[in-house]
């Protein structure tokens, strides 16, 4: 018997942002979340992407409605976490909203330039739109009002009992990892800029949690991957997720350790929503590469505390934001 799709719990009246929601696995965690009843907000940096993703959700939902499932709704965000300047305005117009149930942090560069490139605030590209951004966009939903201002107690966008959720990866588990080289100004090569930013964002991710407990604040922070998810093993969806011929056949030929990303969501979806999940923990596919949800152990430098803390003070440096949590 098959374990997909996990099931999950009626979120009617729960809403969650999703970064990078306009395909792949942000797309389809998206799209689960919207089918059990939660109102989500698509986020990424292109409009046009970010509508045609809505309108295939919307379809979706009233396909279930004619079936009596539950739907919730959908709307939109611009937001480029590769500029500081889209983050914050992303940050200012969540701030009218009502409080978010969860953010899933899934925006990010997986196919990485072959030579290093600079964001538009001058941080190495990958680290920023990965990471950074994602930093100053969490900062900015737990009370900071952007680039050099202190944190407002009573603004958190975050509802009690919310959770975070980075996307983690396997490249964690498959390269160095140091603090003060994290901008890639000498010995940039493709893999490491991806591999650096995971094991930065995980890091990131745990030392949240840490934070959030030693604050008070009635908010988790959990890290997830999708194991080895790739685009050819993942149903067709007109608009959002249409592989090449090739690329069908290609990713074929991995069928024994790699899967779709509609089931490498499901360790998000599980890490975002299953009781039984509590801040700080990693999960992933039971068979590290694929399979159903399961507690995972992450690699030691991603979990390690001093790290955590000097990652932290490097982001809080690269984005100029101070980000010191209130209870």
């Amino acid at each position: 018997m098959s374990w997909y799709p996990v099931p999950l719990p009626d979120l009617t009246g729960r809403r969650y942002l999703v970064t990078g929601a306009n395909a792949g696995l942000g797309f389809f965690t998206s799209a689960r979340l919207v089918g059990a009843g939660a109102h989500v907000v698509l986020s990424g940096r292109s409009p046009e992407r970010l509508e045609a993703a809505a309108a295939v959700i919307r379809e979706r939902v009233d396909a279930g409605a004619d079936r009596g499932e539950l739907g919730g709704r959908v709307s939109t965000l611009v937001i480029d976490t590769a500029s500081l300047d889209s983050v914050r305005a992303g940050v200012a117009a969540l701030r009218g909203e009502p409080q978010l149930d969860g953010a899933v942090l899934n925006a990010g560069m997986v196919h990485t330039p072959g030579r290093r490139l600079e964001s538009p605030d001058g941080n190495e590209l990958v680290l920023a739109t990965n990471v950074l951004g994602h930093f100053a966009l969490l900062a900015g939903l737990f009370g900071a009002a952007g680039s050099g201002d202190e944190l407002v107690p009573g603004s958190r966008r975050f509802a009690d009992g919310a959770r975070v959720i980075t996307l983690g990866s396997l490249s964690t588990k498959l390269s160095t990892f140091r603090v003060e080289q994290l901008q890639l100004e000498r010995g940039y090569d493709f893999w490491r800029a991806y591999a650096q930013s995971k094991i930065a964002g995980q890091s990131i991710g745990f030392e949240l949690d840490r934070r959030l407990r030693g604050a008070g604040v009635p908010v988790a922070s959990i890290v997830a991957h999708p194991g080895y998810a790739i685009s050819g093993r993942t149903p067709t969806v007109p608009g959002v997720n249409e592989p090449s011929r090739g690329d069908r056949f290609a990713d074929a030929l991995q069928a024994a350790w790699a899967q779709g990303k509609h089931r490498g969501a499901e360790p998000v979806l599980h890490a975002l929503t299953a009781a039984e999940v509590a801040g700080g923990e990693f999960w992933g596919p039971r068979g590290l590469v694929k399979g159903e949800p399961a507690r995972q152990q992450p690699t030691r430098v991603s979990s390690d505390p001093a790290i955590g803390a000097k990652t932290w003070a490097f982001a809080e440096l690269a984005t100029a934001t101070p980000f010191t949590l209130v209870g």
